[in-house]
């Protein structure tokens, strides 16, 4: 009879506290399988490091408090640092008869380590058809912590923590409770203790522009990636991973502590056990290039897909920006004239579109969407349709199977909530939708990636960044590959012709190189009429969107970067300025020995007759070569790099 009391009341509670899904695909079972390499049992600490040894983490129960550090090279990247969540089931531990536990202020503080596990080493290697690098290593150590109370509550809690040579990684996993499933996570505890005289670059939202200075100053709760500088010399980036069953997190100073940020929670968290939170990474490097360098680490803590995605197609997308028919089938042609493989209606192609009043299964009637689609298939052009929050919110399950049904191959996303647990359930479902539906996915506005593509691949890119649409200088355009890009992915959205521009067109060029994306956006704003003939726009005709190889060669936040990718045999250069210029130097070591290339330059000369005095100019070149640019303040420069032999 008590337990049946029980479980109606546990009922009830649900009906009255409904709780999101689990993706079951997303979470480890209570069951560890991974081979063992050794158990400390007891009062003991979790001390772990990366393979090649310059990584260090610990983990220790501290009195009250779960505390951890990390070193890089012997040297303080985190020193000793609160860690663990914070709960409130107060509600479900009356509900299951349990109405004596004792309520503490911080739910960690009773836990206590009941002993650490370490694992056999991973190295293992996989294919990325959809990144900046084909073959992605995967090589870390890792270990478990596992901590419970003693008070006939039956809670539990692990720590589990990997240790990369590119940082560490770890997250909170609470095993299977035998009655009390559900938990309410209400704070997220752990916080972060950087050395004297840390600098961070920061942004408020995700699409907002970079405060540089010390860590105290920052006055409001800011976006991740958030990339520092200790005043020992290191490069720090604070970076999240598997995160579409959680709400969204930033980071604040601590009121009352130096030099340490917190974490800051969007919302509550409900969960049902057993259940994994985000992965927290620490990234440590030398120089800030080699943040960018290894940011394979973020997709490598997301699951494997688990379906067929051969049908996901990588490619350059071109907007429409006339809604009629004929505007349409004009610009179909300059694409498949272009070698863009894509084409995007974006906004007003039904009506009204900002509104719960619209009705996205309905198109305008200065479109002939089924001619279009079928003109595009005739001239290998795939169509993209833009769809409001408001119509996927209301429409989405009717919606995706008409599309597809129409022929369309990708929804680009407008508007889209992201912050709450709720949303975040919600968009990252939309994802899952779209891949049942066969449909290519772009999510726009405020969402940051956290590796989900790796798992669901049709979901090519999201803007998250603030793009060529808010006109930023040189300066901001090269402070965001070693902040914004170290989280995956970014819809930059070229404009290239477009008299708005600050910067000058060998800029833009590069900047479609730098700014990874599997789909990605050139002449945002153009219409075909807008093209005379310019010679740099073979830039774009050649331009792959993803790669088998990635080098990322100097740069320095809001001073510059110079990058190269391969595809295949064919390697690409880019150099970006900022807003003063100056000489930059592209050594050549990335080419195969003993091949010649030509090499395929375009610079800004405002000695060239044509209205974006871009010089296309060639010259044959080895591995032993550097290339040596004098770039124009807001400028920059972009090297096809052809092989001869």
């Amino acid at each position: 009879m008590e337990l049946n009391r029980c479980l109606i009341a546990v009922g009830i509670i649900a009906a009255a506290f409904p709780v999101h899904a689990v993706v079951v695909e997303n979470v480890r079972t209570s069951v560890d399988t991974r081979p063992v390499a050794r158990v400390d049992r007891g009062n003991v600490a979790l001390d772990l490091k990366s393979p090649d040894g310059r990584q260090e983490v610990t983990f220790s129960k501290n009195g009250k408090e779960l505390t951890y550090s990390i070193k890089a090279d012997g040297k303080d990247v985190i020193l000793p640092s609160r860690a663990g969540l914070n709960i409130d089931n107060r509600t479900w531990e009356m509900a299951i008869g349990k109405r004596d536990l004792k309520q503490y202020d911080v739910w960690m503080e009773p836990l206590t380590v009941d002993s650490v596990r370490y694992y056999e080493p991973v190295d293992t290697t996989w294919r990325n058809d959809f990144g900046e690098r084909s073959t992605v290593r995967d090589r870390y150590n890792s270990a478990t912590l596992y901590m419970s109370r003693k008070d006939n509550s039956d809670y539990k809690l692990d720590v589990e923590v990997r240790a990369y040579d590119e940082g560490i990684a770890f997250r909170y996993f609470f095993p299977e409770h035998p009655v009390a499933i559900f938990h309410k996570v209400t704070q997220d505890l752990t916080d972060y203790t950087f050395p004297e005289n840390t600098t961070a670059w920061s942004e408020e939202w995700a699409q907002a522009r970079f405060d540089v200075g010390p860590i105290d100053d920052i006055r409001h709760p800011v976006e991740r990636a958030l990339t520092l500088k200790t005043g020992d010399g290191k490069w720090v980036a604070l970076l999240d991973a598997d995160t579409d069953d959680w709400c969204l997190t930033k980071f604040q100073p601590r009121k009352g502590h130096r030099n340490t940020l917190e974490s800051v929670m969007y919302s509550p968290v409900d969960i049902v056990t057993y259940y994994s939170t985000p992965w927290k990474i620490v990234m440590t490097a030398d120089q800030p290039t080699q943040l960018l360098q290894n940011n394979d680490i973020v997709v490598n803590l997301n699951p494997a897909p688990t379906q067929d995605f051969s049908w996901v197609k990588p490619g350059k997308i071109m907007r429409c920006t006339k809604l009629t028919t004929e505007a349409a089938l004009q610009n179909i042609d300059f694409c498949a004239e272009r070698k863009i493989p894509y084409m995007l209606f974006d906004w007003r192609w039904y009506v009204p579109c900002l509104s719960h009043d619209g009705d996205a299964t309905k198109v305008i009637p200065e479109l002939d969407m089924k001619r279009i689609v079928d003109y595009g298939k005739q001239k290998g052009v795939g169509i993209w349709l833009y769809v409001n929050q408001h119509a996927l919110a209301k429409q989405m399950d009717e919606l995706f199977p008409l599309l597809h049904e129409w022929g369309i191959v990708g929804v680009k996303s407008g508007f889209v909530q992201y912050a709450s647990h709720r949303w975040a359930n919600w968009l990252h479902d939309m994802v899952r939708k779209a891949a049942d539906n066969k449909l290519m996915m772009n999510i726009h506005d405020e969402y940051r990636p956290s590796g989900f593509s790796r798992t669901y691949p049709n979901l090519l890119t999201q803007e998250g960044i603030c793009g060529n649409e808010e006109w930023p200088d040189a300066t901001h355009n090269v402070t965001l590959p070693f902040t914004r890009m170290l989280n995956g992915p970014a819809d930059y959205t070229i404009c290239y012709f477009d008299k708005r521009l600050k910067n000058t067109h060998a800029h833009q060029l590069a900047a479609s190189l730098v700014y990874f994306s599997p789909l990605q956006t050139i002449f945002w704003y153009d219409t075909p009429d807008r093209y005379n003939s310019e010679p740099e726009v073979e830039w774009f005709d050649n331009l792959e969107t993803t790669f088998d190889d990635t080098k990322v060669l100097s740069g320095m936040p809001g001073e510059s970067i110079v990058m190269a990718r391969r595809k295949g045999d064919n390697w690409f250069g880019a150099v970006m300025g900022n807003n003063e210029g100056g000489r930059q130097e592209m050594p050549l070591s990335f080419l195969t020995p003993g091949r010649k290339y030509k090499a395929v330059m375009y610079t800004d000369d405002s000695k060239t007759d044509s209205r974006t005095h871009v010089r296309v100019s060639e010259r044959k070149v080895t591995s032993r070569d550097v290339l040596k640019f004098d770039i124009q303040p807001l400028g920059g420069a972009a090297v096809r790099f052809v092989p001869l032999n």
